[in-house]
């Protein structure tokens, strides 16, 4: 068995939004922690370094990482051996054990949120502005997928970074023409990288996918939780009331989540 890996990004964060992610996963989690940071993210690298985490300094916008950052880890993966890679978001993840202990059914493994696309604006409006009305039809009845975590064998995650690279070249999203006249970003294309990677999940463009349920799995992604409930120790637990390893969007419902969350920090002595 390889070492497994975790990717992520944090470019232009300040230290504190990055503790909790840093410190809760390195309570289980020992091997390989793979994050994208900026020039001058001096005081995130340092504390990255002390947690034994592998820094890839690249000077990008903060508003520009979210689709790029594929490309980076593609490359960062071309002469690298792992066995299980997971792809996470930083700034709103923390773990209540080590996501790699899960035995996990498919070669890629996709985390369903409570939602079905049709019942979520963004969403919707992410993939008919990406790949248009028909491809929105088609897959609009699927259960969301979230973006900001993905756990795959190395074979399957690299040619999930490969698709998602060719995906946002070939379906980029469509500004609202006041933005385009006038050359500015439209703030509504963020997120819309979440449209390729629905696309990619339901259209089972990679060989072996696996979905799961955000009630039952073992990643909760918070946003459209139904059923948030925490056990004696203040941990996330899904409708096995077994704690979930990995929690994702947790600021979504901080009435819910503020006692879970300040217990954590005092465990793990974060201010």
């Amino acid at each position: 068995m390889g070492k497994n890996l975790i990717l992520t990004a944090a470019i232009g964060f300040h230290i504190s939004q990055l503790q909790l992610f840093v410190k809760s996963l390195r309570r289980y989690f020992k091997e390989d922690i793979c994050v994208i940071i900026g020039p001058r993210d001096t005081e995130i690298e340092k504390e990255l370094i002390n947690y034994d985490c592998i820094c890839i300094k690249q000077n990008i916008d903060k508003r520009d990482i979210q689709l790029k950052r594929y490309k980076i880890f593609l490359d960062f993966l071309k002469d690298k051996k792992y066995d299980k890679i997971l792809f996470c978001d930083s700034r709103d993840v923390y773990f209540q054990s080590n996501p790699f202990k899960y035995i996990y059914k498919g070669s890629i493994n996709f985390f369903l949120e409570d939602k079905k696309i049709n019942e979520c604006r963004f969403n919707s409006e992410w993939i008919a502005k990406t790949y248009g009305e028909k491809v929105l039809k088609q897959i609009s009845h699927n259960t969301i997928s979230c973006g900001g975590t993905i756990l795959a064998k190395q074979d399957s995650m690299k040619k999930f970074l490969e698709l998602m690279i060719e995906e946002t070249s070939k379906h980029k999203f469509k500004k609202r023409i006041k933005y385009i006249l006038t050359f500015r970003r439209d703030k509504g294309g963020r997120g819309s990288d979440q449209a390729h990677g629905n696309y990619i999940a339901h259209n089972k463009l990679i060989k072996n996918s696996h979905f799961y349920p955000n009630a039952s799995g073992p990643i909760a992604t918070v946003y459209h939780l139904k059923d948030i409930r925490f056990d004696k120790n203040h941990k996330l637990i899904n409708s096995f009331n077994e704690p979930y390893s990995v929690v994702h969007q947790y600021d979504k419902k901080w009435e819910n989540f503020l006692g879970a969350i300040n217990h954590l920090k005092k465990k793990l002595d974060i201010e």
